[in-house]
């Protein structure tokens, strides 16, 4: 196997060629940062937390398919999988995942020593959180919590501590990801219940969509009761109602539980976050910047 073809594999593995999970573990980030630097960040953390959720976000896709390697072969979905079909080894997928957290580590020795502190847990959330799937009955809400931690590292970086908000923001994001996640995991139900993984779409059963969308409630109730607490303004609520338009579109793709559109929704969930990143945005310029 020739050097490019080497690395081709390795790309696969770290999911780069699929890049819907770095941007839903993006938005969120960008939401604390944007909203704990009252809508001006520096742009060199904003860099830093960039560049990290990338590494961060590929080296827990290696850790997952280390995690899956033995399961993935098992499901049409992920059989060719580089781990799952054998053209790369445990021990390279190893250390390929302990390198990128590596790089990831190296760029947050930069910013404040809680950051750095608060990278510890965040690192064994994210290594732990696929091999939740074998006893947690929602392990969608640690990947929730996973996925939202980018958040309380955010305002570290920002303002030195970690206040309420910054926790709630996670909780949001939490039900967040067990809704979307929820939508990824109907799509491999048969196969998950065959093979004994645990999922939310197992676990709720035959409530599955009415659980997407009680969740998907909660994060925007969560999300406008950050906005009334603080005093957010109109653009910000505009963004919520965006994201709930785009959220009652998803319902109509995963009422009838049929995997192509379930996994449709789930991949349209960038819009969620997109539309709730820009109506941060704007109503913190408008409000901070030209008093609107």
């Amino acid at each position: 196997m020739t050097f490019k073809e080497r690395l081709h594999l390795y790309e696969k593995l770290m999911r780069l060629d699929k890049p819907i999970g770095i941007l839903l573990l993006l938005w969120p980030t960008l939401w604390g940062l944007w909203i704990s630097s009252y809508g001006h960040p520096n742009w060199v953390i904003l860099w830093i937390f960039v560049l990290g959720t990338v590494l961060m976000r590929s080296a827990g896709c290696v850790i997952n398919d280390y995690a899956d390697r033995n399961f993935d072969k098992h499901v049409a979905r992920t059989q060719n999988r580089p781990l799952a079909s054998g053209q790369v080894s445990s021990q390279e997928a190893l250390l390929l995942a302990a390198v990128l957290a590596l790089f990831a580590f190296l760029l947050i020795l930069m910013l404040d020593r809680l950051v750095i502190l608060l990278s510890v847990p965040a690192l064994l959330i994210a290594a732990t959180y696929p091999f939740t799937k074998r006893f947690f009955a929602i392990p969608q809400a640690y990947l929730g919590i996973a996925f939202g931690f980018g958040i309380p590292m955010a305002y570290a970086a920002n303002v030195g501590a970690v206040p309420l908000i910054a926790w709630v923001l996670l909780i949001a994001n939490m039900f967040w990801a067990i809704a979307y996640d929820t939508e990824y995991a109907m799509v491999d139900r048969d196969d998950d219940i065959r093979i004994g993984i645990k999922t939310s779409a197992i676990t709720f059963g035959k409530y599955d969509v009415l659980a997407v969308v009680i969740c998907y409630a909660v994060m925007l109730a969560t999300l406008a009761g950050v906005g009334l607490r603080f005093k957010f303004g109109a653009l910000y609520y505009a963004g919520l109602l965006a994201a709930a338009g785009i959220m009652g579109y998803h319902y109509t793709l995963i009422k009838n539980r049929e995997r192509d559109k379930c996994f449709k929704a789930f991949l349209h969930n960038n819009w969620v976050g997109a539309a709730i990143f820009v109506g941060i945005a704007f109503d913190s310029y408008f409000r901070f910047h030209i008093n609107f």
